[in-house]
């Protein structure tokens, strides 16, 4: 009666097919890393400070019948704020204050630019082709819309004017600072001489 040795055997499947290398496992899947935020950085100088807009408010009131009663609570006390400039140099603070708020996350179509002198390069640019396409570009409200002071009662209120002072000490000049103020619906910028601006708005600047 030999003695077959077959026990060894049982013991080479115990494990099955599992055991991997410590070294084999360099697939696994990875993680996902967050990207970096698309949000514009505001560019470094001349801070624009301003509440956000209205987009909030409107998200608030998806299935609201009417629409457009949100903005009509921020217009009545828009802040202010002064860059002073000369008249030579409004129109190009005016820009820079445009750039800053894009950077900043403002929508084109929030931003109105309102010149008390010489109309604004865009605004001579595209009056060149009529005033009915430059007009439906305003009703259109998608972009920057630049327009003279003088015509602050043909434009609809937007969130955000900026009004470059770049023509006479007047009372027209000082007139359309105050029609200004009633378009802007949360911030109005200016950009001139800050006594002008002052003696024109009444405002402790």
């Amino acid at each position: 009666m030999p003695l077959i040795p077959e026990e060894p055997q049982i013991h080479e499947s115990a494990q099955g097919p599992r055991a991997t290398p410590a070294t084999g496992r360099a697939a696994s899947t990875p993680r996902p890393v967050p990207g970096p935020r698309s949000a514009a950085t505001p560019r470094p100088g001349r801070p624009v400070p301003g509440p956000r807009p209205a987009p909030p408010a409107q998200r608030r009131h998806s299935t609201s019948d009417r629409p457009q009663a949100a903005p009509s609570e921020n217009r009545s006390a828009p802040q202010l704020q002064v860059i002073p400039a000369s008249a030579e140099g409004a129109l190009d603070a005016a820009d820079e204050a445009v750039d800053l708020l894009l950077d900043s996350g403002r929508a084109p179509g929030e931003l109105l630019v309102l010149t008390t002198g010489g109309q604004h390069p865009w605004a001579t640019h595209e009056l060149s082709f009529g005033e009915a396409a430059y007009w439906a570009q305003h009703e259109a409200g998608d972009d920057v819309f630049f327009a003279a002071a003088a015509a602050v009662d043909q434009v609809k209120p937007r969130p955000v004017v900026i009004v470059a002072v770049n023509g006479p000490a007047d009372d027209a000049s000082a007139r359309a600072l105050t029609q200004a103020r009633e378009s802007a619906g949360v911030l109005l910028i200016v950009c001139g001489d800050p006594q002008r601006i002052n003696a024109a708005l009444g405002a402790g600047v």
